[in-house]
């Protein structure tokens, strides 16, 4: 079985080879310059990039890409999964399905599922390291896809931004409310609602900000002692760090991975970002 995955799961490049992974890269523009995400660039280039005061722009995944994959994946008989990028926040997901539709016309044996996520970042990134546990133990692609389904249904996100500028420059927010913002020290909190980015709270200064978070936590998450709980970084291990050692502590999860945001959601949430993603129930 064959599984498929944007580059906005935020899953480092050695991960999809070791685990027979399709990487399926968006894109990132900088200087006229495009490059494919995990691919082409690093994300630390696309942080250095903002910080020198350049504004990165982002891409979904081309028709063609989808066109030679789906037409492949037909051709070797083979089942296939592909798990995508909350179509809230790219067109990807869409295109995926209207190419897989063209192809299905001329080849009816494609079997292929596709699952629009709701998804970003890490709270994706842990849907296809699932996949990929499910896909090993053997489990059958119906199988596998109502866990993913209901995996994606109950994944929590929760994330601060250092710098409202960031999001300012790319319309994410209103420049007034970031320059008003920087001069108050104010840190947004926000979350991903039915797959858009919602912000839901405002808070001063990191600690309160990273405090509020496991508060958070502890009122949404499910058995969290029992979850895998991911934590992603825009370029700022430090501050990563810091929520690992609170998320730890106060819920003593079965693990905690870190990972640094990628290119195409580095580019909008900017550097100092950090996200933190759980499960509000886990299946029976």
């Amino acid at each position: 079985m064959r599984i498929f995955a944007d580059s906005a799961c935020d899953l480092p490049k050695e991960f999809f080879k070791k685990n027979d992974v399709t990487l399926i890269p968006l894109h990132v523009l900088i200087d006229d310059k495009e490059y494919k995400d995990i691919v082409d660039i690093d994300s630390r280039e696309v942080y250095k990039a903002i910080r020198n005061g350049k504004t990165p722009k982002t891409s979904q995944v081309s028709p063609e890409l989808f066109l030679d994959l789906w037409q492949e994946l037909a051709a070797s008989g083979d089942e296939g999964i592909y798990i995508a990028f909350s179509s809230e926040l790219s067109g990807t997901y869409d295109t995926s399905v209207m190419i897989k539709n063209q192809v299905l016309e001329s080849n009816p044996n494609l079997n292929l599922i596709t699952i629009d996520s709701k998804c970003a970042s890490l709270g994706y990134g842990l849907l296809i390291k699932e996949a990929v546990r499910l896909r090993n133990e053997n489990e059958d692609l119906e199988t596998i896809e109502k866990k993913i389904r209901f995996m994606a249904a109950h994944m929590e996100h929760l994330f601060t931004v250092e710098d409202l500028d960031y999001m300012a420059r790319g319309g994410r927010v209103s420049k007034t409310s970031a320059f008003i913002g920087g001069l108050l020290n104010i840190k947004p909190l926000l979350h991903v609602e039915d797959g858009k980015l919602v912000p839901i709270e405002k808070h001063r200064g990191r600690k309160k900000v990273l405090r509020r978070i496991t508060e958070l936590m502890a009122e949404r998450g499910s058995q969290l002692s029992e979850q895998t709980i991911a934590i992603s970084h825009g370029d700022d291990e430090a501050i990563a760090l810091e929520l690992k050692a609170l998320v730890e502590e106060q819920f003593n999860p079965k693990s905690v991975e870190v990972y640094l945001i990628g290119s195409v959601i580095g580019a909008h949430a900017g550097p100092g970002t950090v996200s933190v993603f759980f499960q509000s129930k886990l299946i029976e």
